[in-house]
Formats: structure tokens, sequence, C-alpha cells
């Protein structure tokens, strides 16, 4: 590996944290066959036995859940209250899993005339967990429990970007679970690349586009199970009868919560041309009031981004669409005298699909509007993306949102709210934003491979 250090940086500080040793090659080798060595004997538990040792996980990170909280502010920025509050709500993550998973892993006896077969669902071996930094304790969970119950011994990197988060994580599984069923591995795209061709059965990545598409090819060569969720370019399309005040509520904090860097942020808004002035107005003054700085200011709505790099890359998205004939109503730069990465909160209105920022994803802190005359029309700008992850429509007609719901091309879709839904239900992107999906009964299952066992009775 040519990486041999990772330089932990404080997004708010500019200042190193910590330099973090990557895993070399003989250390990767030694996670995946410690994982392999762990592997028969803990599918062989029952899931009884497995189900105690992962509640054992999930009241851990109550208890250090402040703990926890401080090093993803300090690693990535989060709001520290946002930090602690995913940190406690891994335990209802973990629970859940232990709840579906009675169902997902239940034997089914099926039956034709004298024809008996047994449905088994059993582990696939060893996984791979791939996972990224804007969410950097549930996104983990969310493929750790699956991959865990179902019998699965895991090697786990974390993102470069937060490997002392990914750290706390792996010692409150290891605590309580045998050794080695789960595995670190620290480091960047190397160590990354190294793992996803070595001796595993599946890979679950939580990430880019394109990261994704390598693995994919990767996993190709031996036909290695995966389970991919890559991001999108979340619209909302706010009609001429919305309920605009809340509507532009949404289209802020949508899109500037946790700075913009989350999966489903609101990344494009198509308005109808009657309702846009009022509804900019309003997004405007949100925007504008919309607080940044330190994520342990309980007076600020947002923190810096996550590095450097990240920032350069939206504020070149920025000034690429005012250049092309885009109006920067406010916002749009880094502030001066500060050494942490922080930006502006930002409102860009006449945009079209011609700029980047309404094609490429931005993960920053951006409101994006462009204009349209008809329902048609922002349907079809909608649906022009190769990436469909989440997506929301905002008429005060149920029936006519519903109707152009069903038309968008996302794997989740809200009318008049964000895409939260009821419980079990999956997380999925359509298009380019997945390949399969996570959380529910059938997530669950995708970390298996149905067995079955046929007799005559």
């Amino acid at each position: 590996m040519k990486l041999k250090y990772i330089n932990n940086i404080n997004p708010a500080t500019g200042k190193l944290i910590k330099k973090v040793k990557c895993s070399t090659e003989k250390e990767i080798d030694k996670a995946v066959a410690n994982a392999r060595a762990a592997q028969k004997k803990w599918a062989a538990l029952s899931l009884a036995q497995r189900s105690k040792m992962l509640e054992a996980c999930a009241k851990d990170f109550v208890k250090q859940k402040e703990k926890i909280g401080r090093i993803i502010t300090d690693e990535m920025g989060k709001l520290y209250k946002s930090a602690v509050g995913e940190t406690h709500a891994v335990a209802y993550g973990i629970r859940e899993t232990i709840e579906q998973a009675k169902t997902a892993l239940a034997v089914e006896n099926l039956q034709e005339e004298n024809l008996r077969t047994e449905l088994h669902r059993t582990p696939l071996g060893v996984c791979a967990i791939i996972t990224p930094w804007n969410f950097p304790v549930s996104m983990p969970e969310s493929l750790l429990s699956p991959a865990l119950i179902a019998g699965n011994t895991v090697v786990f990197k974390p993102s470069e970007m937060v490997p002392l988060t990914g750290k706390a994580i792996f010692d409150i599984f290891n605590k309580h679970l045998p050794k080695g069923v789960i595995n670190l591995v620290q480091g960047a795209d190397e160590v990354g690349n190294y793992l996803i061709h070595s001796n595993i059965d599946m890979i679950a990545f939580v990430g880019s586009q394109a990261v994704g598409k390598i693995i994919m090819k990767a996993a190709g060569d031996k036909l290695k199970r995966i389970v991919l969720e890559l991001g999108g370019k979340d619209p909302m399309i706010v009609l001429n009868d919305a309920d605009l005040e809340k509507a532009a509520n949404f289209a802020v904090n949508g899109s500037l919560r946790n700075t913009g860097q989350v999966c489903v942020s609101v990344e494009r808004i198509y308005v109808q041309e009657k309702a846009a002035d009022k509804f900019t107005t309003l997004v405007a003054n949100g925007v504008k009031n919309f607080k940044y700085g330190s994520g342990y200011d309980e007076s600020v709505h947002m923190g810096p981004l996550v590095s450097e790099r990240q920032r350069a890359n939206v504020l070149s998205q920025v000034k690429e669409a005012v250049k092309k004939g885009a109006k920067l109503v406010t916002g749009g730069k880094a502030p001066k005298g500060n050494k942490g990465f922080f930006m502006e909160p930002t409102l860009l209105t006449n945009l079209s699909h011609k700029h980047r920022i309404m094609n490429e994803e931005t993960f920053g802190p951006v409101v994006a509007i462009q204009k349209v005359k008809t329902e048609d029309e922002a349907v079809k700008l909608a649906n022009d993306s190769p990436f469909g992850l989440g997506a929301t429509v905002w008429t005060k007609n149920k029936k006519k949102g519903l109707a152009i719901a069903r038309k968008i091309e996302s794997g989740m879709i809200g009318v008049n709210q964000g895409i939260g839904s009821v419980s079990g239900t999956p997380w999925v992107g359509v298009k380019q934003s997945g390949y399969g999906y996570i959380g529910s009964i059938d997530g669950i299952r995708q970390f298996t491979v149905p067995r079955k066992i046929s007799y005559r009775k």
C-alpha cells in the first residue's frame, strides 16, 4: 500500500486530530482469514444466541452515545446533538433487525401433494462492509446488523474520513461477539480495492456511484454477491397549488441539513411558474437565517463540510452555474479568515439542466431552483437523471400528488412530506442509485442464499 497513514482532520478547525495507520495487505488478508475461520461456528449458533449478543451491542451504543457523538463531531463536523441522536438510534436499528430476522430467517415448510420442501435462508460467508462518512454510525449499522444476524462474519472498512468513529463501532461489536466475527481494516481507496478483490463472498457498500461501479466489476470476476446504495440527486416538485410555506421549509431543511451531505438531500427543485416567486422568497428567507458554525455551538443549524476537497467540489458547481446564467440569490462562498471547511448556505435560481449542479450529485449546502410551466415538464425533468433514490411532490390535491408520484422514477417518494415511511419497508434506489436494497425482512434476506431440501411424505 502506498498510503501508510490517514491524516484525520477536524473539518471545523483544519487541525490534525490523529494520524491513523492504514491496514497493510497482510493485515487485510489476516482479517479475512479470521472472519473465514469464525464463520461456521458463528452461523451454527441459534438465532436467539446471535440476537442476545447483538442486543448487548445495542445497549452499549446507548451507553456510549455522548462519547461517540464527540468523535463524530470532531471527525466530520456533524452537529453534536445530531451525532448523539444518530448513535442512540443505532440501538433501535439493531433491535429492529433482530425482530425482523425472526421472520426473514425462519425455515419455510412447503407442501404439494405428498412432496415437502424445507426452504432455509443460509449465510453467504464473509462479507466486506464498506461505509461512508456522512452518517458514520447509522450507515455501518444498517449493513453490519443484517449481515451478522444472518450468520455471516464481516470485515469492516469505515470511510477514511471517520476512522475513529469506525474504530468505536468495531470496539462495541467486537466486545460482545466471538473473536473473528467482526474485523476492522482502515484506509482509503487502496485498502478498499484490495479488500473487494480478496477472499470474501459478499460486498455491501454505501457510497458514490463511481465506486459502486468499480465494486460491481470486481465482484463479477468471482460472482461475489453485492448490495450497493449509491446516492442520489433527489428532485422536489412544487405545484402551483402547494402549501408554499410548508414546501419552502422542507426545501431549506431538506437541502441544508447535515450541510447538504445526505444521499437523500433535496438537490433540485422544480417549481411551477405561478408559485415560483413566492416560493423563492420564502426559501431565500430560510436560507439567509440558516446559521453555520462549530457542531458544538447549539445556536447553529449546520457545521462544516467534511473536507476541503468536498467544499471545493460544491463551490465549483456553484461557480459554473453562475457563469452559465444562474442567479446567486445568497451565499455561494467560503467565509474568509476561517480555517475550517465552512461554506455559506446557498440559494441558486434561474437554473436548467445545462448546469452541472442540476445533473451531478452536489452533497453540499445548496438550494437549487428551476421554474417549470407544467406538471408534465416537472415529471420529465425529475426523471431526466441516472439517479433514482428519493423524491417529493408538493400539492394540496392529494389525488394528483399520488398520481404524479407514481410517475417518478425513484425508489422512495413522499407526497407533501419527506421520504420517511412505515417501519419495516426497505431503503431502496432505482436506476443507478442502488443495486439491491437494505432494511426490511427482504433486506436481511439479501445477506443470505435460499437452500431447498425436498423429500416425499
